[in-house]
């Protein structure tokens, strides 16, 4: 698992344990600012951590020939919009140029499957007021270097199996959200932040939408793919659960009985997206998966389980690379 341990990467490792005790299972990751040993403490008689970076071609052949690795789940990218938008070129480098380092570390060792987790935003955005929806054939259309980044990694990975028949599959996933997820995002930093009784940074479209998905029904779905489907092809993961960015905020204000009075409002971001909806019908029909957990009961376990992880959480505030309320002043 490249970038195991980072938020998706870690909780998948966990899962997979869970679910295949006899595996083994490498984590692969550079350990940049969001990826944290931590998330794999009490699992070190069971991983093996490797520390080394998507771009190293050498090191990824390397692990791969040394513990007889049969199948890599690519989780490895920088996925933060905002310091995207500052420094595009690191998402570059890692999103694609990672990318296709691994696709040419896998193709020469010769893998049973490669498999991509890409994003939604590789579509572009939705009218807020559409019952529109992504299906795995919709044009893409990023509006974001991070969004660009991984639509040129998605292309990549498709590329390598045109043209050289490695066994890829590819899921895009709309916003997770659960245990261990890096205090940028915006479900851990609303809860942190309100937690401190510091103000929550609302962006001014605050009535623009995401869907939800945690990130334990996103490991079901990856292991569903692995499993069941088919090589070659893109699956969508979704909850088909949306909420407004002021909704999730009030939520989470709400379960930590904190006033509505934290909320602040910064300027958007720029190619700010408006709202984000994944089709997920042929995941669901050709694989026989289904969501599992709500988005109420999710969202309430998650601020519990940072309420309750404080020596996690606290040491991470001041790696954050970006600062919305003050990004795109002036």
């Amino acid at each position: 698992m490249t970038g195991g341990a980072g938020f998706i990467g870690s909780n998948f490792v966990r899962y997979w344990l869970d679910q295949h005790p006899d595996d083994l299972v490498v984590a692969y990751d550079a350990l940049t600012y969001a990826g944290d040993r931590r998330n794999l403490a009490d699992l070190e008689d069971r991983v093996t951590l490797v520390e080394a970076n998507v771009c190293d071609g050498a090191a990824a052949v390397a692990t791969l020939e040394d513990h007889s690795i049969d199948v890599i789940v690519h989780f490895a990218a920088e996925s933060h919009n905002s310091l995207a938008v500052i420094d595009p070129g690191r998402f570059f480098r890692t999103n694609v140029i990672g990318t296709q380092t691994m696709l040419d570390a896998a193709r020469r060792v010769g893998v049973e499957r490669f498999h991509h987790i890409s994003t939604c935003e590789v579509y572009g955005d939705l009218p807020l007021d559409s019952d529109e929806a992504f299906v795995e054939d919709s044009p893409y259309r990023p509006r974001t270097p991070y969004n660009a980044s991984k639509a040129g990694a998605d292309h990549a990975v498709r590329a390598y199996h045109e043209t050289y028949g490695l066994p890829v599959t590819i899921t895009n996933c709309s916003n997770n959200y659960g245990p261990f997820q890096f205090p940028e995002k915006l479900v851990p930093l609303f809860t942190t932040l309100a937690l401190d009784d510091d103000p929550l940074p609302l962006y001014e479209s605050s009535d623009n939408r995401r869907e939800w998905l945690h990130v334990l029904d996103h490991c079901r779905a990856i292991d569903a793919v692995l499993s069941r489907g088919r090589v070659g092809e893109t699956y969508l993961v979704g909850s088909g659960f949306e909420a407004s960015i002021e909704e999730v905020a009030d939520s989470i204000l709400s379960l930590l009985g904190k006033p509505s009075s934290l909320k602040s409002y910064v300027p958007d971001r720029p190619g700010h997206d408006r709202r984000y909806l994944l089709d997920s019908t042929k995941l669901r029909k050709e694989l026989g998966w289904e969501p599992t957990i709500g988005f109420e009961e999710g969202l309430a376990d998650t601020v519990t389980w940072y309420v309750g992880n404080r020596s996690w959480w606290e040491p991470l505030r001041g790696r954050a690379p970006v600062t919305e309320e003050t990004a795109w002043a002036g």
